[in-house]
């Protein structure tokens, strides 16, 4: 019985070997029989779709000082970063989690396979980083049969061969990275970055890198946002740490420290609505549809914005930008509840407008409806009839609304027809600001509106408001210019009327100064600080209206002004962009640099296909320039800008933080000019300084709304306190080197400019603005 026993033994364990054989050895000509079969499973890329994968990627928006703005992309929000931007953490990471021997292998790990086909994968799948690029890369979502998943595999290894032939350890990583979709727009490693955590890849650090590479394992179920799955994100990171500490890439302590650790996401979605330069961003998607139809490719072919992987460099800077938009958001809600407590619900939800009827208010929301997406939808693509279309706007709807709440922007979910919707809206007050180096024309910095989600016409460009008494340093400068003129000579401060036909004036023009107050003479400086109508009136007469226009037009201003004396006081309708490039002229020195916004456009390669050439001409002489520069520089010294230099909040019970309560205290030279519209409706700022100047307005979109009082409806309250937020926060961000520097004297001046009489001195509290009471022509 022993005997036999021992022969079964040792016949069991030979067939045991016998079949190990078999199978290993079948193992391996069924693998060379599939590879040499592989054509009868469909096409593999070749050496050339190696070397250039066909993945889209987003055309990058770059700012000045290097960072992303935003991006045009379609599908794909991917813009790829090399090897040497990947942190060693994040390599290490991906390496211990996805491919422990992935510098040990050719593309295919042996012994990871033969583990898998043992344990039939109980144990993990046995695809390298390789592989996984291979799938990502060519062979797409697996099938379902099970001769497509042996297809599927046996393309995987012969790719992620090939592709270790063709390329790197290294570039097959950093590939792995850019290719790969991290959910909510996450398209690569660089895009996700940006979007959980705000930063640059190679800011990363090891528990960041470590939750991205766990997304790795299914990035829709491992989705970090707070709404979505953040505590399995949290575990799945864990995994990854602990991975890195078992293959010694962190001890111990450290693993144990970070994996106590939350998420800490600075979650910033990406999407043509949201980030930053949102309205800049807008306008640049005109500018590039125009340039690639003018700008063909040497095949005759276009560029495509949303997948070539453009990188279009501009001139905006990303901080300066950033404390543009912060100056808006801390103002604005603050004017907002003003303007809200003086124009208190009786008629309507909102009721913004104060001098309208009923019938008026509703014409005007008509006019409004039938501008409306929502009309030109259901109008031309659904082809309804004009009735259905009014009725809809009378039936409720679940709908996102914006809202200042504590300060901030925020949306409000609620219901509410879309007519009331459009009256809420025509109640909220909307700005326009842009900043430039009057030097080089670069803009610096565009907010079109407040928030360009719910408010997407941009008020920089394509918006025009009537501008007010920023209109009269072009009447002072002709008048300095043709007659010589120094802010020194006086003009009588008394009432004064333009004949009719005078010009072709159709009526007896006879402008009245704000509060009705006149009397004596005034210097030139003291009369454009404290916006005296009456005296420019008078310059507009002594040099008439067309020089006005002429001089304005060279200095940039395209819009349509009539040849009129009112002009004098602002009728005209400008945008906020033409009247900064206009400002620039002065701080230049009398040379007109038409604004730049674009300084280059590369191709996905680096090779420049457009590079900016400045666009310059030479208006006034350096004198007048200089001479109009220090008239406006009375306007901050004593006049309706004054409070700028202001560093406290005055003891006044009607005055709040709106008018008084920013301590800007600025000491150092700054010109300017405030400006108010008919009815407080508008409201203005230009101020300059020698390397910067900046625009600002406020109003509500219809011009029937409005403030009820100059208190708060003037230039100096609406629009000057963004500015000087604004450019507080520039001089305390000292790398901007923002100038508070004299303004360059001409080597020759000739024009006294140095006034110093009773009349120049400070005004009191700055209160009484430019308000042309009479604007009729």
């Amino acid at each position: 019985m022993a005997t036999k026993k021992g022969t079964k033994t040792t016949n069991d364990f030979s067939a045991y070997v016998r079949w190990f054989w078999i199978l290993f050895v079948g193992g391996i000509v069924a693998v060379l029989l599939t590879f040499l079969l592989t054509s009868y499973f469909g096409d593999l890329p070749d050496h050339t779709q190696l070397e250039n994968p066909n993945t889209n990627l987003a055309t990058e928006i770059i700012s000045s000082d290097g960072k992303t703005l935003g991006k045009f992309y379609f599908k794909d929000n991917r813009t790829p970063v090399g090897y040497q931007e990947l942190p060693k953490h994040l390599v290490d990471a991906l390496i211990a989690t996805e491919d422990a021997r992935y510098h040990s292998h050719a593309g295919i790990d042996a012994r990871g396979t033969l583990r898998a086909m043992v344990t039939l994968g109980k144990d993990g799948g046995a695809s390298t980083i390789s592989q996984q690029l291979a799938k990502q890369l060519f062979t797409g979502e697996a099938s379902r049969s099970t001769l497509g998943r042996i297809s599927q595999k046996v393309k995987e290894w012969i790719i992620a061969i090939r592709l270790e032939r063709q390329y790197t350890k290294e570039e097959i990583i950093a590939q792995y990275f850019n290719i790969y979709d991290f959910g909510n727009n996450g398209d690569g490693i660089r895009s996700a970055a940006s979007i959980y955590f705000d930063k640059e890849p190679s800011d990363l650090s090891i528990k960041e890198s470590a939750m991205l590479v766990g997304m790795f394992k299914n990035s829709s179920l491992y989705n970090p946002r707070p709404d979505r799955n953040p505590v399995g994100v949290r575990n799945r990171r864990n995994v990854v740490l602990a991975q890195m500490e078992k293959y010694g890439y962190l001890d111990e302590a450290v693993k144990d420290s970070l994996q106590k650790t939350e998420l800490d996401l600075k979650y910033t979605p990406q999407s043509h609505r949201d980030g930053i330069a949102t309205y800049f961003r807008g306008y640049l998607t005109g500018f590039m549809k125009d340039w690639i139809k003018e700008n063909p490719k040497p095949d005759g072919s276009k560029y495509n914005l949303y997948n070539e992987g453009l990188k279009i460099y501009t001139t905006i800077d990303s901080r300066m930008q950033k404390h543009a938009e912060d100056a808006v958001e801390q103002h604005m809600p603050k004017l907002q509840a003003e303007f809200f407590h003086q124009n208190k619900p009786d008629r309507n939800p909102t009721a913004p407008f104060l001098d309208l009827e009923i019938s008026e208010i509703n014409n005007l929301l008509r006019r409004s409806m039938k501008q409306s997406e929502r009309w030109r939808k259901m109008k031309y693509d659904l082809k309804k009839a004009d009735k259905d279309i009014e009725d809809s706007f009378q039936k409720p709807t679940q709908m996102s609304v914006f809202a200042w709440k504590d300060g901030k922007a925020t949306e409000i979910d609620t219901i509410m027809k879309p007519i009331d919707s459009m009256r809420y809206y025509k109640s909220f007050l909307r700005t326009g600001m842009m900043s430039m180096d009057p030097q080089t024309g670069h803009v610096k910095a565009w907010v079109g509106g407040m928030n360009y989600r719910h408010f997407q016409y941009d008020m920089v460009m394509q918006g025009k408001r009537q501008i007010g008494s920023t209109f009269k340093p072009f009447v002072y400068t002709a008048a300095i210019d043709q007659l010589h003129l120094s802010p020194c000579d006086e003009l009588p401060d008394s009432p004064f009327c333009i004949d009719k036909n005078k010009y072709g004036n159709p009526e007896e023009w006879c402008p009245k100064n704000s509060g009705g107050s006149y009397g004596g003479m005034r210097t030139l400086k003291n009369a454009l600080a404290n916006s005296v109508n009456t005296v420019t009136a008078r310059l507009i007469d002594k040099v008439g209206p067309q020089t006005v226009v002429d001089l304005a037009q060279k200095l940039g201003i395209e819009s349509d002004m009539p040849p009129v004396p009112s002009i004098a006081l602002g009728t005209p309708d400008i945008s906020v962009y033409e009247m900064v490039g206009a400002y620039a002229a002065f701080a230049n020195k009398g040379v007109y640099t038409k604004p730049v916004m674009v300084t280059s456009i590369a191709d996905k390669n680096g090779t420049i296909l457009y590079q900016f050439k400045p666009e310059t001409r030479d208006v006034l002489s350096e004198e007048t320039a200089y001479v109009t520069v220090k008239l406006m520089e009375g306007v901050t010294q004593s006049g309706s800008g004054a409070r700028l230099r202001h560093s406290y909040a005055k003891d006044r019970a009607d005055y709040k933080e709106i008018i008084t309560g920013y301590p800007y205290g600025f000491d150092n030279p700054i010109a300017g000019k405030t400006g108010t519209t008919q009815n407080q409706s508008d409201g203005w700022f230009m101020g300059m300084v020698p390397n910067l100047v900046t625009g600002v307005w406020v109003g509500a979109e219809d011009r029937a709304a409005h403030f009820k009082t100059i208190t708060y409806g003037q230039g100096a309250a609406m629009a000057l306190p963004i500015w000087g937020l604004y450019m507080k926060s520039c001089y305390a961000d000292e790398e901007l080197n923002v100038s508070k520097n004299a303004f360059d004297v001409p080597s020759v001046l000739s024009i006294n400019v140095n006034c110093a009489d009773a009349s120049d001195e400070d005004n009191g509290d700055g209160e009484e603005e430019d308000v042309p009471d009479d604007l009729e022509f």
